[in-house]
């Protein structure tokens, strides 16, 4: 006889592991999405301690956790680089799901920026450089003047990553599952750690 798997036999609140049920859910999403399944609402805080979001896009997740990339002189730099804690929210409107998850946030290592940098194409490289992101711009021009010279400079050499460039990690210490149902009868599981190195602790929720 089969054994049970709650990542494909849809009760995903028996599932003993937070990643492996993400990676199962992210797979759905990537089929039925159409457009950018690996969109995430990312929420930090600024120095006042008011919250703040936007969208980024997922670009990586391992055993340790949520990876995405960024300039670091942008508002979400500079505020993760004050207040390395965050939130992520992944919404899949096409299967009824999300995932809330929370953590501390570190750099990826400078060798992780640079291979993700590497494969970005050539134009979003140059963006990289000639954006000053979240800065006042004074008008259109001004970005594809930035541009023009950034394309002049490297030519058709090699773009390297800049140094104000780099990826995020979120380390969770919560990760949240909600599926809806009839009624307002929805699934809802979160899986808890006090740190990195502890295992998770699975609780149920009342939707």
């Amino acid at each position: 006889m089969e054994a049970h798997n709650p990542l494909t036999s849809g009760d995903f609140t028996e599932a003993s592991e937070p990643f492996r049920l993400f990676s199962a859910w992210l797979e759905d999403a990537t089929k039925s999405e159409p457009n950018d399944p690996n969109a995430m609402t990312l929420a930090t805080v600024d120095d006042t301690g008011l919250p703040d979001a936007r969208m980024v896009l997922l670009k990586g997740l391992d055993d340790r956790g949520f990876v995405f990339f960024t300039n670091t002189e942008s508002a979400k730099g500079r505020e993760l680089a004050a207040v390395p804690k965050a939130a992520l929210v992944f919404h899949w409107k096409s299967l009824r799901r999300q995932v809330r998850v929370r953590g501390a946030v570190e750099q990826v290592s400078e060798q992780e920026a640079d291979a993700y940098f590497a494969t970005r194409p050539r134009l979003s490289q140059i963006g990289a450089w000639a954006s000053q992101q979240s800065r006042p711009l004074e008008g259109r021009f001004a970005l594809e003047a930035a541009v023009a010279a950034t394309t002049a400079r490297y030519g058709l050499g090699t773009v390297p990553r800049p140094p104000h460039w780099t990826g995020f990690r979120i380390v969770p210490v919560a990760i949240e599952f909600w599926h809806d149902r009839p009624f307002r009868l929805h699934d809802r599981v979160v899986f808890r750690r006090g740190s990195e190195d502890e295992s998770w602790v699975r609780t149920r929720l009342y939707p």
